[in-house]
């Protein structure tokens, strides 16, 4: 059956507007000395981008784990390095990763670009079956769940590297692996609540979410306030 480019237009714009907010949201947040909208536009492209890689990669791992929790852990590595990947090669070696906040500002944005083609895939399928209805509840659902999962997630590691900035370079590289450990963890708890218990605790992991949220806006003014000391 072909695709109907309105439909797929629709999937775009139903994934990709909320992600946008979002980032605007962020990018707010960061009025001070704001990243070129250059950056911003390549790194949210780099995590749609991942959306690419990910998906053969997480394919592969199914193919030779069980479905259980090791298959859950594996997916969640899986995107969490790819993004952290994608970003460190557009964004945090470049000449204008010169803040500790700037950290998290890439990671969340590239999270958001992630986010924004996931959930523009996961509302394809109701589209093309004609379910508006399950459309709409499958967006806000993403909305509400994979897209704050994943932006809560990011932010871990920018967190680690943001509040490390100014250290030497072995804290540096020990806090980014403890940052990229902690998304992988939190992703994974994600997966196993909503996949594994077929969404019995739907509304305790959002809640969860939110929680996780109101910390990442905690340490983003904390780490926007570091300052070099030496």
């Amino acid at each position: 059956m072909l695709l109907d480019p309105k439909t797929l237009l629709y999937a775009l714009l139903g994934g990709i507007l909320p992600a946008v907010l979002w980032l605007w949201f962020w990018l707010k947040e960061d009025s001070k000395k704001p990243e070129p909208r250059s950056m911003i536009m390549l790194s949210f492209i780099a995590g749609m981008i991942g959306v690419i890689v990910v998906f053969p990669l997480e394919k592969i791992a199914a193919h030779f784990l069980v479905e259980g929790p090791m298959l859950l852990l594996v997916w969640a590595a899986i995107e969490e390095l790819v993004k952290f990947s994608a970003i460190s090669l557009v964004a945090l070696r470049s000449v204008y990763f010169d803040e500790p906040v700037d950290a998290l500002i890439y990671m969340i944005t590239v999270a958001l670009g992630f986010a924004a083609i996931e959930n523009s895939l996961f509302l394809l399928a109701p589209l093309l079956d004609g379910d508006l209805t399950g459309s709409l509840l499958t967006g806000n659902l993403r909305y509400m769940g994979a897209t704050l999962l994943h932006t809560a997630a990011s932010s871990a590691i920018g967190i680690a590297l943001g509040l490390s900035f100014y250290k030497s370079g072995l804290t540096r590289v020990l806090s980014g692996i403890l940052g990229v450990i902690t998304a992988i963890a939190l992703h994974t708890l994600f997966n196993f609540f909503i996949i594994q218990r077929n969404g019995e605790d739907t509304f305790i992991v959002f809640l969860h979410l939110w929680v996780a949220i109101v910390f990442v806006i905690f340490f983003f003014e904390k780490v926007k306030r570091i300052i070099r000391t030496n």
